[in-house]
């Protein structure tokens, strides 16, 4: 066989394997899928979970907390925090398309719904300029809007508010 025929015929030959061995590579790291391991599972085998590593404890999970419902407005803690959401969002439509908050907080629609109107600030683009309707800024309010839950904190928190740092304890100069 001459010298400029091997070549292709080297190449054409390893291009044929390639493609032939994709089928058999696939079938043979093709396993049946094992049902997930539950905490049970894991703490019955006496075995650290996920990376082996001394100490890794499993802990059922604290269940989710239900959002406040009664529809009362809280107070803020501090100037210009956003107002939190005093009701189930469950199941609200809230993308590029629909956002279901303004079927009630739009101004149009808050005389029927008694809900308050968004903030004026929300109708402004980045430059200040005052728009017909609520800026693509400030459409997804869940960026800064988060329901309310009526629970206690995880870790102890100090937090005090504007009020309470601006009043002096009696007796203070």
């Amino acid at each position: 066989m001459s010298r400029n025929l091997r070549t292709p015929l080297f190449l054409a030959a390893l291009a044929a394997l390639t493609i032939l061995s994709v089928p058999l590579g696939q079938k043979a790291l093709a396993t049946d899928k094992a049902p997930p391991a539950t905490v049970r599972d894991v703490v019955g085998s006496g075995r650290p979970a996920f990376t082996g590593a001394d100490g890794l404890n499993v802990q059922e999970a604290v269940p989710i907390p239900k959002d406040a419902t009664d529809d009362r407005r809280r107070q803020r803690n501090y100037p210009e925090q956003p107002p939190v959401i005093p009701h189930t969002i469950v199941g609200y439509q809230l993308d590029m398309k629909v956002n279901k908050c303004l079927t009630c907080h739009a101004r149009e629609f808050t005389g029927d719904s008694q809900a308050p109107m968004v903030s004026v600030t929300h109708f402004q683009d980045r430059d200040g300029q005052v728009l017909a309707g609520v800026s693509t800024r400030r459409y997804f309010c869940l960026q800064c809007h988060v329901p309310q839950s009526d629970v206690q904190p995880r870790v102890p928190n100090i937090f005090r508010d504007m009020d309470s740092m601006s009043t002096r304890p009696a007796g203070a100069k």
